[in-house]
């Protein structure tokens, strides 16, 4: 029994085979990629990021023709341009990380809440050799080990919705990656 049981209860009672959640899973991550697209969309101003990172290459391409060049003076010249450019970099990441602190404790709060729940814990997919290939299963079996390798757990199907969604959500919404 899990505390996020009460909302979980509604998408297990028309998932059509509650016993293996797969749908309930896949409806749940599509939520959470959505919000979290939403929530960038509005708190990350993506002409600035886009501006200041063209600037930052700017720069960076200076630092290395000067550095070519053997050209001391001018190497401190963009030294010091880069540092006047830090505060502003500073502001970039903060913008681009004010999503992850605001999404980061409901989601771990859903995710755990899934995880209390017997059906959902307990799903797999079986997945077909050739599929365990092109999910590049082998690289995710170096992290974690299972007894049957040609299946997914909940956790393995829960991060492939929820790459697969905040994609076309990203798509549908116009937004760049970052």
């Amino acid at each position: 029994m899990s505390y996020f049981d009460p909302f979980l209860a509604p998408l297990l009672a028309v998932d059509p085979n509650p016993a293996n959640p797969i749908i309930t899973v896949f409806i749940i991550a599509s939520i959470i990629a959505l919000f979290i697209v939403i929530l960038q969309k509005l708190l990350i101003d993506y002409d600035k990021m886009t501006e200041m990172q063209d600037k930052m290459k700017e720069i960076q391409t200076e630092l290395r023709e000067a550095q070519k060049a053997g050209d001391p003076k001018a190497i401190a010249k963009v030294q010091k341009k880069q540092m006047e450019f830090m505060p502003m970099q500073k502001d970039l990441m903060m913008m681009q990380f004010r999503p992850t602190l605001i999404t980061m404790i409901p989601i771990l709060l859903i995710y755990y809440g899934m995880v209390g729940n017997h059906a959902i814990s307990h799903m797999v997919i079986n997945i077909a050799p050739s599929q365990f290939y092109l999910l590049l299963m082998p690289l995710w079996n170096i992290f974690w080990t299972q007894t049957n390798p040609l299946t997914i757990n909940f956790f393995g199907w829960y991060i492939l919705c929820s790459f697969a969604m905040s994609f076309v959500f990203r798509r549908a919404l116009g937004l760049k990656a970052m």
